[in-house]
């Protein structure tokens, strides 16, 4: 049985560093704080909005909660006071975003898991969690965004979903399978644009 208290900490903590990666990407292309707002909310709640469409579980989590809502403003205006002190902004966009990736990845799966779907679903839905709120933030900033570029990063949710049923097939304690997963998600990126690894092109 999922606990529900781990999860509800696991979406909290996902959509601060997803709010906090929609900020600072907004903050790089000059937007005015209601803009960087709106990118904000759009990166932490994109993923969520349009798994839970998928699965037919509306109103969706953020309308059902308004905490959520006022736990991404107060992070974004948080992340607007203190910008001023850090100097790194893609290397703190590039952290907060992998957190996120890892954290609403899990979410996703784990949401299948409460619908009694297929692991395979369950992962895409993972991946759709943690890489549509990403997707929806640069196609606003006018950025081509992550998944569809070299870099790897639906394919370290994929495998990190993978990786969350078979540590659950080997009897790992569920918390700890949930730390293990997020951290594998989050080294993968970091590995990643760290030695620049790319799948394979296809083409002419």
């Amino acid at each position: 049985m999922i606990d529900f208290n781990t999860t509800d900490a696991i979406e909290i903590l996902g959509t601060i560093a997803f709010s906090i990666s929609g900020t600072f990407a907004a903050v790089q292309k000059r937007l005015d704080p209601f803009g960087v707002l709106i990118i904000a909310f759009v990166t932490s709640i994109g993923g969520g909005t349009v798994r839970d469409l998928l699965l037919g579980d509306t109103p969706v989590a953020w309308m059902r909660d308004v905490n959520y809502c006022l736990l991404i403003l107060v992070t974004c205006i948080l992340t607007l006071f203190f910008k001023r002190h850090i100097k790194k902004f893609k290397v703190t966009l590039f952290l907060f975003d992998s957190l996120g990736l890892g954290l609403f990845t899990l979410v996703g799966v784990q949401k299948g898991v409460v619908f009694g779907l297929s692991p395979g679903i369950c992962v895409a839905l993972g991946t759709i969690t943690g890489c549509f709120g990403g997707i929806i933030r640069d196609t606003l900033l006018n950025t081509i965004p992550l998944i569809f570029r070299k870099e790897i990063y639906a394919t370290a949710c994929i495998t990190g979903g993978i990786l969350y049923f078979a540590l659950l097939r080997f009897h790992l304690d569920a918390d700890v399978a949930k730390i293990v997963v997020i951290a594998f998600i989050v080294t993968i990126r970091i590995i990643v644009v760290k030695y620049k690894l790319a799948l394979p092109k296809f083409g002419y």
